[in-house]
């Protein structure tokens, strides 16, 4: 279903890269200065207070909003202009905060639909090929299952997606982001509305999606899952970085503490 395992090479080079990103909007500096590297493999957490930039990042990576400057990179590939479909076929995907899919069909057919993306059959050809057509439609139904069934949603493929709880749909979502076969994962709030114990099953699948190959950039303010899934975190403040390390260390920066301890007071 995933990428093959990855070798030690390809740990070590850059897959995602920001290089002095801005984002203005009109006189507002959303984002400044911004740098920092996703590797193969690795599971980086993106923090800090509310808004501290964080949002408009995730939407900078994927194209929503055109960086003001600065560039982003994909393998060493500029994404510049790249509109969101073409950075999802070059292996950028993403969840949102709020749920984003289709209620009124079911989980099964959300999968299958989020995995045309990779289609082999032109639907030109399709009309003139059925036999070829047909095929495809099987094979995409059955990886759509075994997708499901990686998340935890094998139980409720033939359910309409939006009689799904809350946290089924936020699994689902996730479900629809490795149909397009990524090579990485930007997971916006992964964790809303979940309780502990969903949570716990969250960072599991998390350390599983790494497993099979996807690097994963978790924007999340559940800081016990950042702590214990992210193997680096980025910390953003006024749109600036102002730390990034282990876990461990970042949790330990003054800048860091001083940054959630304002917004408290």
């Amino acid at each position: 279903m995933m990428g093959a395992a990855l070798r030690p090479a390809d740990r070590m080079t850059p897959l995602l890269s920001l290089e002095g990103v801005e984002k203005r909007f009109g006189g507002v500096v959303a984002l400044t200065g911004l740098s920092f590297e996703i590797r193969s493999g690795e599971i980086v957490g993106l923090i800090g207070p509310n808004g501290s930039g964080k949002s408009t990042c995730v939407n900078v990576i994927a194209g929503i909003f055109p960086p003001t400057a600065g560039a982003i990179r994909l393998s060493g590939e500029a994404l510049g202009g790249l509109p969101v479909d073409e950075r999802v076929r070059r292996g950028l995907a993403r969840t949102f905060q709020t749920t984003s899919l289709f209620p009124e069909v079911t989980a099964l057919e959300n999968v299958i639909a989020a995995s045309h993306t990779r289609c082999s059959t032109a639907p030109v050809r399709s009309v003139f090929d059925r036999a070829k057509a047909k095929s495809d439609d099987a094979a995409a139904e059955e990886r759509a299952r075994d997708i499901l069934g990686f998340v935890g949603l094998a139980a409720t493929a033939l359910s309409v997606a939006g009689t799904l709880s809350s946290t089924q749909q936020r699994l689902l979502m996730i479900a629809n982001a490795l149909a397009t076969e990524p090579r990485l994962i930007l997971l916006d709030e992964p964790a809303a509305g979940m309780v502990a114990g969903e949570r716990r099953d969250l960072a599991l699948l998390i350390r599983r999606l790494r497993e099979r190959g996807v690097a994963i950039l978790v924007i999340e303010h559940h800081m016990a899952l950042i702590m214990d899934v992210c193997d680096r975190i980025v910390v953003l403040n006024f749109g600036q970085k102002i730390a990034e390390g282990p876990p461990r260390t970042v949790g330990q920066d003054p800048r860091v503490i001083e940054a959630y301890l304002g917004e408290a007071h």
